[in-house]
């Protein structure tokens, strides 16, 4: 830490802090716990004296009904659902304190917490990001580009709805430049550490000027400050009126539509008045309403980028598949689909309803192939799963609906075993299709719903595809 001294009488008198680039780069447009940062506690505590930071606490309460029991909410994640909050005998200060159960992945929230968010100077804004992209747009992304470029300047809030392999990437590029070149900091969130991880080496190649920051569970350190954020949503309860600008990639996913706290979280991290944008293949009903009811500009792609339908799922029945893997044996449709996809050198993806399922099915899939793996969320290697699936170094992935969004492979075949599960809604199997056929030199692939009983999801998504289709090409 650095002082500003000055000479009296053979003295030198403290005068104040000159701030490190380090600890304002960090902490701008952050809220952090005060006893758990990068820095040693003296040098934040002499910032918190000299008044760089605003100090509040972790959790307030305030009594609630007519017999004034305590109501928490946590300042960090704005979670107010009274039973994530656990009471317990705290030995920091020998009293009965609460603690926040919604956010604890990223470190214990309590009610004798100190949260501290920055006050002090601001980084300044590199003012020369250029967009190295040689691609060409379709009719319909490059009016789709100019029409969420003008919403993001005009502070007015945005959809662009597009089918799966129309582009969506791409026609974020001009209002994100756009946005950097005018001093902004924008983030590009999305429910799902996959789509990051797919995003951040796109945007580092096409921006190349542009110190990217991508933030996921258990990222590595990046330095210097970020005015372009990568960050999934769960993330986002780390920052606080921060960006200027926000886009939110497939913010129809789970978990984000049924939790209510990382909803406040995107929230929470723009600026007052900033101007917000969804981007999805498959908006939900509460997404729809809410452009409707707040007066949110609209593009819609109908159609892909190469100009060619969107692939559609055929039903296939698999009875009794799942009595069949806990005994340890494939299906035979399972099997002929599979050794077909071997055969053809064709790199495919398998879906799981569940992980428990996945699990026992993966060592009889070896026997075909000891190459094939399997991936979940949990699981530390998924990253590097996906890049030897892209790579061709294994012939294909077991997966749960992790893989369902944000993932591109060239040439890629897709089943789902046990379509008719409710873990697989309509979207998420308008989503599982679309990652069939995305590249122009493959535009074409086998989709199949496996199933024990069609359902009306299986119905609505099937539907939902060919009625796309129709509104593409008119046929």
């Amino acid at each position: 830490m650095k002082f500003k001294l000055i000479r009296s009488n053979k003295r030198f008198l403290y005068k104040g802090i000159i701030v490190e680039p380090q600890v304002r780069d960090f902490f701008t447009g952050r809220i952090w716990t005060r006893s758990n940062t990068p820095f040693h506690q003296e040098k934040v505590n002499a910032y918190i004296q000299q008044n760089y930071f605003n100090v509040k606490s972790g959790i307030t309460s305030q009594p609630k009904g007519i017999f004034l029991r305590q109501s928490f909410t946590c300042n960090r994640c704005y979670n107010q659902i009274q039973h994530e909050f656990v009471q317990y005998n705290c030995a920091k200060c020998e009293k009965i304190c609460v603690y926040c159960r919604h956010c604890i992945n990223m470190g214990r929230v309590t009610s004798c917490t100190n949260l501290i968010l920055w006050n002090g100077p601001l980084p300044l804004k590199y003012q020369k990001h250029v967009l190295d992209w040689d691609g060409t747009y379709t009719p319909a992304q490059k009016q789709a580009a100019q029409e969420l470029t003008e919403s993001m300047n005009n502070k007015r809030s945005h959809l662009v709805h597009a089918v799966c392999g129309a582009g969506k990437t791409e026609i974020l590029f001009p209002a994100v430049l756009h946005a950097l070149n005018k001093g902004l900091r924008v983030c590009i969130a999305t429910p799902r550490t996959d789509v990051v991880l797919e995003l951040f080496p796109r945007f580092q190649k096409v921006f190349p000027n542009t110190n990217i920051h991508a933030l996921y569970g258990n990222a590595p350190k990046q330095a210097g400050f970020s005015q372009l954020v990568l960050s999934t949503t769960h993330q986002l309860f780390r920052f606080e009126n921060a960006f200027d600008v926000e886009l939110v990639d497939e913010a129809d996913a789970f978990p984000y539509t049924i939790d209510l706290a990382l909803q406040q979280a995107v929230l929470k991290a723009k600026k007052e008045g900033a101007p917000i944008a969804f981007v999805t293949a498959t908006p939900s009903t509460q997404i729809l309403n809410t452009v409707k009811k707040e007066n949110w500009s609209y593009s819609f792609i109908p159609k892909r980028y190469h100009n060619h339908p969107l692939p559609v799922p055929r039903f296939e029945a698999l009875w009794s598949y799942e009595k069949g893997i806990t005994r340890g044996k494939i299906p035979l449709k399972l099997i002929e689909w599979t050794e077909k996809r071997l055969s053809n050198r064709e790199p495919f993806l398998i879906f799981f309803p569940t992980i428990q399922l996945m699990q026992k099915a993966i060592p009889l899939f070896q026997r075909m192939n000891e190459k094939i793996l399997s991936v979940h969320a949990e699981d530390e290697h998924r990253k590097e799963k996906v890049i030897k699936l892209r790579n061709e170094e294994i012939p294909g992935l077991l997966t749960t609906t992790i893989l369902e969004r944000g993932i591109t492979i060239n040439n890629v075949q897709v089943a789902v075993v046990g379509a008719e599960s409710k873990i697989f809604t309509s979207s998420a199997l308008i989503q599982i299709s679309g990652r069939v056929g995305r590249n122009v030199q493959f535009p074409e692939g086998d989709i199949v719903f496996f199933h024990h009983g069609i359902t009306a999801e299986m119905d609505e998504a099937r539907n939902e595809i060919l009625r796309l289709n129709k509104e593409g090409f008119g046929s």
